[in-house]
């Protein structure tokens, strides 16, 4: 399944197009597996849009650690959700 596909499956809120395209990045990079488990889902399917941009940014590590690329990765598109 494409990104997208996962985020029309899992996400039962209205989207813009600023958080439909920022969680787009979001999912094309982490999968659609990596969304479905997690807070950022559950947040936005309460409702809870402002809570559900700021998990983006909890997202910034690989191999436990965190990388400055994907720091800056999460921080636009935590943006292009806030607009």
């Amino acid at each position: 399944i494409d990104h997208e596909a996962h985020i029309k499956r899992l996400v039962k809120v209205p989207l813009s197009q600023g958080e439909f395209d920022a969680l787009s990045s979001w999912v094309f990079n982490l999968g659609g597996g990596s969304l479905a488990s997690s807070t950022l889902l559950q947040k936005l399917n309460a409702g809870d849009y402002a809570g559900a941009a700021d998990e983006f940014p909890r997202w910034n590590k690989a191999g436990g650690k965190v990388l400055a690329g994907l720091v800056a990765r999460r921080n636009a598109e935590r943006d292009l959700w806030i607009g």
